[in-house]
């Protein structure tokens, strides 16, 4: 058994035993206090993702965006502006969202930071006391999963995932009609990302601007010298902060995929592929094409960032191949007979207002999440998985029962991470 397992069971031995004396009942509809009537919120990482979801949370009954968060002074200025879209009051602009953990009038925090700030930033989050509405990836690897959903259940908080599709009911729908049986047994499913990105050149080592707290915005990764082609968006193709466009997009996907199977964690995971298209910085692969095998079914998923050939019709989707028939979400929410001929389609409507709203009906009424983060660290842990295939070179073998990478130490590594010293994450 590798270190990963003797971990994941303590782990597990902790959640349950956190999850028992909190008095949780369910997840995602634990309340240990009642919320008032105007709920504040606080915005963490504003520059992309957590601008795009200001004005959905600005325009929520009841809601009202206290602060923006961000280490760097223009991208604070830019959530400043998201929020005026919806919201009149001006919000506190702080570089340290930490000091907006220590107000009393914030009671959730969204987290649109890079990726290797969100499960840490989400855990102290629910330490603090506060609801916590998190971005894709759920982590930036595998035990920071756990130790989110641990720290969840401890501090009965309420943790929803950004993956929006769950709460769109054309999707939910299509999902019901899968579940039921229309397509007979589904054997396999296939989620797809493709996109056109442009390569970042090579960096060159210049000193920090003073409108960036560097310090604070590598936080818990291992510290490295500032670059010029890092900040803002490049990270997400660098592992110490990143997951590549596999955690980035694919995660969409994916969670669909394992969705419609009703499949939890696969037991071999395989991947090919590598970086074939830019002669740039970039550490993560360009070109991925991933395999994951459950008792009964398997999922593939395809990734390219150079090429947007759609498939099924769509640059982006996810298809469910039964024995009477075929689903396609992509575009379009597509139904075929087992012969190929289209049978009938629909929109798809994905909206952040809809599954923005569930978090806070989920605050409110107690009512169940539609991405309740263990389910979403799930749906992550496929993106881990997918990784450390591609970069170990070899296939990942998992235990689905204990949630755990067997006989190779070398990918146990990798479910986890270095921190630096003083930022590891805890519960």
């Amino acid at each position: 058994m590798s270190r990963a397992c003797d971990r994941r069971q303590f782990l597990g031995q902790t959640a349950a035993l956190a999850t028992a004396f909190s008095m949780v009942h369910a997840a995602g509809s634990a309340r240990a206090d009642a919320p008032p009537e105007t709920l504040g919120v606080a915005l963490v990482g504003t520059n992309n993702r957590g601008s795009q979801l200001a004005p959905a949370f600005a325009s929520q009954p009841g809601v009202e965006i206290r602060y923006v968060c961000d280490p760097e002074d223009g991208a604070l200025q830019k959530g400043l502006k998201a929020v005026a879209v919806k919201q009149r009051k001006v919000p506190q602009a702080v570089r340290d969202f930490r000091r907006a953990l220590d107000d009393k009038a914030v009671h959730a925090v969204v987290i649109a930071t890079p990726d290797h700030w969100h499960a840490p930033a989400a855990i102290l989050a629910c330490a603090a006391g506060k609801h916590v509405y998190v971005e894709k990836p759920a982590s930036h690897n595998g035990r920071e999963g756990e130790l989110l959903v641990a720290a969840a259940r401890k501090h009965q908080r309420v943790v929803q995932l950004g993956t929006q599709r769950r709460s769109s009911d054309s999707i939910v729908t299509a999902i019901a009609r899968l579940h039921a049986g229309e397509l007979g047994r589904v054997l396999l499913s296939r989620a797809w990302t493709t996109s056109l990105r442009q390569p970042i050149g090579h960096g060159t080592q210049v000193p920090v601007p003073s409108t960036l707290d560097y310090d604070l915005w590598q936080g818990p990764a291992v510290e490295r010298p500032y670059v010029d082609n890092l900040v803002h968006y490049n990270w997400h193709w660098f592992w110490n902060y990143g997951t590549g466009e596999v955690g980035n997009n694919s995660i969409h996907a994916l969670d669909l995929c394992r969705w419609g199977l009703k499949v939890d964690y696969p037991h071999r995971v395989t991947s090919g592929g590598g970086r074939y298209h830019f002669d740039d910085d970039q550490q993560t692969p360009d070109t991925l094409i991933s395999t994951f095998d459950f008792d009964g079914a398997s999922i593939t998923n395809e990734m390219r960032t150079w090429n947007r050939q759609p498939i099924e019709g769509s640059e982006f989707g996810a298809a469910f191949y039964g024995e009477k028939g075929t689903l396609v979400i992509g575009k379009a929410i597509t139904f075929y007979d087992p012969k190929g001929k289209q049978l009938e389609q629909s929109p798809v409507k994905v909206s952040n207002n809809t599954h923005v709203a569930n978090f806070f009906q989920a605050i409110r009424e107690g009512s169940p999440l539609t991405a309740e983060i263990e389910e979403g660290v799930k749906s992550t842990a496929l993106c881990h998985l997918a990784n450390i295939a591609y970069r170990t070179g070899r296939t990942v073998n998992f235990d689905p029962a204990k949630a755990c990478i067997t006989g190779d130490d070398e990918a146990a590594t990798l479910w986890t991470r270095e921190y630096r010293r003083g930022w590891e994450p805890k519960i």
